[in-house]
């Protein structure tokens, strides 16, 4: 006795319309990874710039805050075009600015830099009773108990501009009220704009939206110590 078995299986349509649909569902889950890894990456990128910004800002009102109330313009604050310097009584605070850390042909004459490296600052807090730092944009800075305010890092964050502002004095009370604007952020100088502090839009080809990010910082800061 013969018995008739049909054969059962997948057609060559069928096998292709199953390879689509998988390649189809890969490639989706694949873009998903990758714009849910780019936003986790820009809000790393965000949290690292707002939180030095943060430690920056605590800092300067802390240091302005035990010195005594100083005029601006003055010989406490020095403003280059490649950074700047701000002496405020036991330590003072220099910079470069982001354009200056990455210009290879910036020295000691164009820069600050340590008197035994050439290697260039990005924010120090050095410790300078007498000022004697914003006495001459010239004269190097001891590393002797300089402390790097902005470890380079992943982000590669930097001083991009910075201001100082005397609001105003109090005779009675001795105190100094200051206004201090500075930017910073990441210093990939090919992903902003030239001549300026903001990243390139997302229509520009160079633009780095994952690991750009320029924040800035506008604070008060008192100075309180009328005994200096």
């Amino acid at each position: 006795m013969y018995h008739n078995r049909s054969r059962e299986g997948f057609t060559l349509i069928e096998l292709m319309l199953a390879m689509t649909f998988l390649s189809v569902l890969l490639l989706a889950i694949a873009m998903t990874v990758i714009q849910v890894s780019n936003i986790y990456t820009r809000g790393l990128t965000l949290k690292e710039v707002n939180q030095a910004g943060r430690a920056v800002s605590a800092e300067l009102k802390s240091g302005i805050a035990g010195s005594a109330p100083f005029a601006i313009p003055s010989a406490k604050y020095i403003q280059q075009t490649w950074g700047g310097r701000l002496c405020v009584g036991q330590y003072s605070y220099i910079w470069n600015y982001g354009v200056t850390l990455n210009n290879p042909s910036a020295d000691g004459t164009n820069s600050n830099v340590y008197s035994n490296s050439t290697n260039k600052i990005r924010f120090v807090k050095v410790p300078d009773s007498s000022g004697v730092y914003c006495s001459s944009s010239a004269k190097a800075i001891d590393s002797n108990g300089a402390i790097e305010m902005l470890a380079s890092g992943d982000r590669d964050l930097a001083i991009h501009s910075f201001s100082i502002m005397n609001d105003s004095t109090d005779a009675r009370s001795s105190q100094g009220l200051y206004s201090i604007s500075y930017v910073l952020g990441t210093n990939n100088q090919t992903a902003l704009m030239p001549g300026t502090t903001s990243c390139r839009p997302p229509t520009d080809s160079a633009s780095d939206l994952n690991y750009c990010s320029i924040n800035r910082f506008d604070i008060v800061a008192r100075a309180m110590n009328a005994l200096q």
